[in-house]
């Protein structure tokens, strides 16, 4: 059945993710190096900067559930919040000590990671079949992502504020889109009773009764953990060894995801979400082994071996946890899981990776005639470590045999 929603509205809702995707992806993946090499923070500052993404997506559902949901259409919030975080970037320029630019980040996340729960929520009001329709508007977000770390990349901003200035760029255009091209959508909530517990996803807590999910929910905290040391520094580190164009080769990770997000479905169809997890965690893993081992020589193969693993890294954990924890909730709690689920991964689980990546980066770094020298070696095979010991956690305590289940028509 043809969806009856006009093709130029998910035009627009496509250019929204395309150009969202390119605010968040302009700095994300590079900011600890700019941080590190242009400005001289030690390894534990660079880390409790990026980990300011994690603090807003703890507080983004309080602004989500108090503001967005009950006061104000979807559209203008959003111009609003991006025209907050055009400013915030003008001022990164121009920030120089930790105190500005941890403060800086920490304003521009809880500004900005709203956005990203009410684009997903805008596509989701206006198409008409969310689980055909959506997955294509959400895979501008990742093209969107792809395109801007390689100019970033190729521009050779990694290390400079070109990065900020290309997150202002596109917040204004943000601002237009949410004007211009979205439509009107008012507040759905509108009068009703805001509740923490309720914007936190805690109702589902109930769900913690289940032996195999309440394993799965810590494991999930746990991941995150690893999958932050990837994120934080792993731009940093090639850039270091001499890598060219790390941005860009970094890329080629949203590239896997893309690919792998196709063959999810002939997976779920054969795999139980046991076997998928359990896959997802030897690819991070092997992953951080290959980052140890490789170098930008003979053994280039190896950064790209483990860049392109980002797909399987991150979709059979992270897509199947999802669609785990929809299955498994009952048909009142999904919205409140998803919400718990988020909480303790991106928000919990990332935080606590951002602060111990930082301190781990400077655990294995030492000072030889003058010079900070990094034993990046050691930080790959510790962050390898920490994957396996999760894996092994996974394999002793999750026990289940379900598999993920299509939806009925």
């Amino acid at each position: 059945m043809l969806s009856s929603v006009p093709s130029h509205v998910k035009l627009r809702l496509g250019i929204m993710m395309f150009v969202n995707y390119i605010v968040w992806g302009a700095w994300y993946v590079t900011i600890t190096n700019y941080l590190t090499t242009a400005l001289h923070f030690t390894g534990t500052q660079a880390g409790a900067v990026f980990g300011t993404a994690s603090i807003a997506s703890i507080i983004s559902p309080f602004f989500m559930g108090l503001i967005a949901d009950r006061y104000f259409a979807t559209e203008k919030v959003m111009a609003v919040l991006y025209s907050l975080c055009a400013v915030l970037m003008f001022l990164m320029t121009r920030a120089t000590t930790f105190g500005e630019v941890y403060g800086l980040m920490l304003l521009f996340c809880l500004c900005y990671f709203p956005n990203v729960a009410l684009t997903n929520t805008l596509g989701f009001q206006l198409v008409k079949d969310p689980g055909k329709e959506f997955p294509i508007i959400r895979m501008m977000g990742t093209l969107g992502w792809i395109f801007i770390t390689n100019v970033v990349g190729y521009m050779k901003w990694e290390g400079t504020t070109g990065q900020f200035w290309v997150a202002l760029v596109a917040s204004l255009v943000m601002v237009g889109i949410s004007l211009g091209l979205l439509p009107h959508t008012p507040p759905k909530g509108k009068g009703t009773k805001f509740n923490a517990r309720t914007a936190l996803g805690l109702d589902a807590l109930v769900m913690m009764k289940n032996k195999a999910f309440f394993f799965f929910a810590i494991a999930s905290v746990l991941a995150c953990i690893p999958l932050t040391f990837y994120f934080s520094f792993t731009n940093d580190y090639l850039n270091e060894v001499g890598v060219p164009n790390a941005a860009g080769k970094m890329s080629l990770g949203q590239v896997s995801e893309v690919g792998m997000m196709l063959l999810m479905p002939l997976i779920f169809r054969y795999l139980s979400v046991r076997a998928i997890i359990v896959l997802g965690l030897v690819c991070w893993v092997v992953r951080y082994l290959l980052l140890a081992f490789g170098d930008p020589g003979g053994n280039m193969w190896m950064f790209y071996g483990a860049i392109l693993l980002h797909g399987a890294s991150y979709d059979f954990f992270f897509m199947t946890g999802q669609l785990y924890t929809d299955q498994e909730a009952p048909p009142h709690l999904r919205n409140a899981a998803q919400g718990f689920i988020v909480f303790l991964t991106y928000g919990i689980g990332m935080l606590v990776g951002s602060l111990l990546s930082g301190a781990a980066v400077d655990y294995f770094t030492h000072t030889e005639a003058g010079k900070v020298v990094r034993d990046w070696h050691t930080f790959w095979l510790s962050s390898s470590a920490m994957a396996g010991v999760i894996l092994l956690m996974i394999l002793l305590t999750f026990r289940t045999s379900a598999k993920i289940r299509p939806n009925e028509a």
